[in-house]
């Protein structure tokens, strides 16, 4: 994973329909910054290409014959084998939490236009985690369900080495705001949201902003009432 913007990211695809891998494999083929490296049906398979490839990005279908998506994303994040994106619909939104728990660095929406394709790639293999905000909605409303099961959950005490402006910013990330969302809500600049985001994310042991949403709502800082 490279942050020179002059090397290419290589991608693999993962997707049990040739024809999904077919036509990811067309948009992104004719960036310039951007090259195949591989595709696989399976997670099995992709576990074997990625070995052998070494992608930044690993794009993953869920159900595949064989093994599945979510435990091939966790043989993929364990041995540092590139970045997973789940590729995902809204019917198997169901899946979402299971992915983030595995360590997916975001969701691509399968009927995703070919500009959010590149985009999430990019994203991703430049160590960006990403979220659609309609695909954050719908694991933050799963999340918070599972909250309401368990209200006396006693809070981390990884929370107490937060400073106060910390915790209001790990509760925005939590609703999946971005940088420049967080900014304007707390009133500052994004350079300073910035810095506490990554001053939160280093003090909670957390790899990126989604195991950030996956904590804000174990720890209970947002209630299930909240959007």
């Amino acid at each position: 994973m490279t942050d020179d913007p002059t090397d290419r990211l290589k991608v693999l695809l993962v997707d049990d329909h040739a024809m999904v891998r077919s036509g990811f494999a067309m948009v992104l083929s004719v960036e310039d910054d951007i090259e195949v490296v591989g595709e696989a049906a399976d997670g099995l398979q992709a576990i074997e290409r990625a070995r052998a490839t070494r992608p930044d990005v690993v794009l993953m279908d869920v159900q595949m014959p064989r093994m599945d998506g979510i435990e091939a994303t966790r043989h993929l994040v364990a041995d540092d084998l590139g970045h997973v994106v789940i590729v995902t619909t809204f019917d198997r939104d169901d899946y979402l939490f299971d992915a983030l728990q595995a360590g997916a660095s975001g969701f691509l929406l399968k009927n995703a236009g070919p500009e959010q394709l590149l985009d999430a790639v990019r994203a991703a293999g430049r160590g960006h985690a990403l979220l659609a905000p309609e695909v954050t909605r719908r694991v933050i409303g799963r999340m918070a369900g599972g909250a309401a099961d368990a209200p006396d959950r006693p809070e981390p005490a990884a929370l107490a080495h937060l400073t106060a402006r910390e915790r209001e910013v790990l509760v925005l990330l939590g609703r999946g705001l971005s940088n420049g969302e967080i900014a304007a809500e707390l009133v500052l600049g994004e350079a300073t949201v910035k810095t506490h985001v990554s001053n939160v994310l280093a003090k909670l042991h957390l790899r990126d902003r989604v195991q950030a949403v996956v904590y804000a709502y174990e720890a209970g800082l947002i209630l299930p009432t909240e959007e």
